[in-house]
């Protein structure tokens, strides 16, 4: 199946999901992320086919999200973050912030996230990288870039 193409748009988030926008691609670099760097771990855990999760995996080491380091005198690999990889598993904690907010329900969250500077367990809060005051979607104005579409 042809899937839409978002990366000539000029619009940061189109272009974002032009890499991980395919539903899968996101548990793939959780998983990563969480230590299972070997296709056979990703595989159980997600219950992916074989065929898509290798699909997806090639796609993510095209775009530079994750690096493929072979492990085995047989053509086997692991696969790890990059740091273009490591910046999108930070959104990623933005998006589980929601959903423990808006659909953790009764059980609370899956996952806690313990802050290695503090040793506490916090929640992810998108700071203003100039004043460190909250940045949230009330807290900002939206204003054209210099690669914007004019």
């Amino acid at each position: 199946m042809q899937r839409t193409q978002f990366g000539g748009m000029a619009c940061s988030i189109a272009r974002t999901l032009d890499v991980i926008g395919e539903p899968w691609s996101p548990l793939i670099l959780r998983d990563v992320w969480a230590g299972m760097n070997r296709f056979d771990q990703i595989q159980a855990d997600l219950g992916v086919s074989r065929k898509v999760l290798t699909e997806r995996l090639n796609h993510l080491v095209e775009q530079g999200v994750l690096d493929r380091r072979p492990y085995d005198a047989r053509p086997r690999f692991e696969y790890h973050l990059t740091e273009k990889g490591t910046d999108l598993v930070e959104m990623l904690m933005v998006m589980a912030r929601w959903g423990d907010r808006w659909l953790a329900g009764e059980a609370g969250p899956p996952v806690l996230y313990r802050h290695h500077a503090c040793g506490r367990i916090a929640t992810v809060d998108p700071r203003c990288s100039h004043c460190g005051g909250p940045m949230h979607a009330d807290d900002v104005d939206l204003l054209p870039g210099p690669g914007s579409a004019r």
